[in-house]
């Protein structure tokens, strides 16, 4: 989903140059990013109304157009005039999404310089950065909180082919600041199998002694004690072991953020300093 080699078209005089990045498998499909657009409306809802001109762009959209035009779709019901600029490499994929362009939506060539012609407010990357190390993650995530507007956001994450399992970390100017965890209730056996979506940037952290692993091993714990819930069904039974994961640790009880209107959808926030890599080894 995101750059490789051809020349991006030049932008507002800015001079052309290479995408960003290489080509991804494009995998996509109808409402596979439902979770976490719904996440963005309730978490950076107040900041895309407030906005002069919000500008959201989708990177690495994919073979497909459909979930930019979902965003877009999403978005639009909160700004009516949000710009919504989809972002890919390959340039097939480009010239498949432009006969959908509507007013406010458009398609182009690139990749993490995002050549727009301003920073948007908002990006959102998914299923971008899991064929790159660790290092390269961290890059591409300063390139990218280098290009936003002032007070822009960058949702970064993955998720599993049809969407049920997914984990993304929040990010703004000054870094990455939560990590979210969701899932459709029938989509796990335990918490801890939402490791495998985890950011680049963690997934190899995922071992004793590092936060992360520490915060799936707790949720684990949480979620066998709260066995006893299942009969009620599987939601009382995450809101219980969340719950239960609050009293150790800082799980956010914002209404935006956390709380059970959050948790009874299958998500938990957490702050991104309570599980970013130890000192030692970031």
């Amino acid at each position: 989903m995101v750059p490789g080699g051809e020349r991006a078209a030049d932008n507002g005089g800015v001079r052309s140059r290479r995408p960003v990045g290489e080509i991804t498998r494009g995998t996509t499909g109808h409402n596979r990013l439902r979770r976490s657009d719904r996440w963005i409306v309730s978490t950076y809802g107040p900041l895309l109304r407030s906005a002069d001109r919000p500008l959201i762009v989708d990177l690495g959209y994919g073979a497909s157009h459909i979930t930019t035009l979902e965003l877009f779709l999403r978005i639009r019901r909160l700004r009516p005039d949000a710009e919504v600029v989809g972002i890919e490499i390959d340039p097939a994929r480009v010239a498949a999404a432009r006969p959908y362009e509507v007013p406010g939506l458009s398609f182009r060539l690139g990749g993490f310089e995002l050549p727009v012609d301003r920073p948007p407010l908002l990006v959102r990357a998914f299923n971008v950065l899991r064929q790159y190390g660790e290092a390269q993650a961290w890059h591409y995530w300063d390139l990218l909180r280098s290009r936003l507007a002032l007070g822009g956001v960058i949702v970064e994450g993955t998720c599993s082919e049809v969407g049920h399992r997914a984990v993304w970390a929040g990010l703004d100017a000054s870094g990455p600041r939560t990590l979210t965890l969701s899932a459709r209730f029938d989509a796990f056996e335990r918490p801890s199998d939402l490791a495998e979506r985890l950011p680049k940037t963690l997934i190899h952290r995922n071992v004793p002694g590092e936060p992360i692993h520490a915060f799936l091993r707790d949720f684990d714990h949480a979620w066998a004690v709260s066995a006893p819930l299942a009969p009620h069904g599987v939601r009382q039974r995450w809101i219980a072991a969340v719950e239960m994961l609050a009293s150790t640790w800082p799980v956010p009880r914002h209404p935006r953020l956390g709380g059970r209107s959050r948790w009874r959808l299958g998500e938990v926030t957490v702050p991104w300093q309570a599980v970013a890599p130890a000192p030692e080894t970031a």
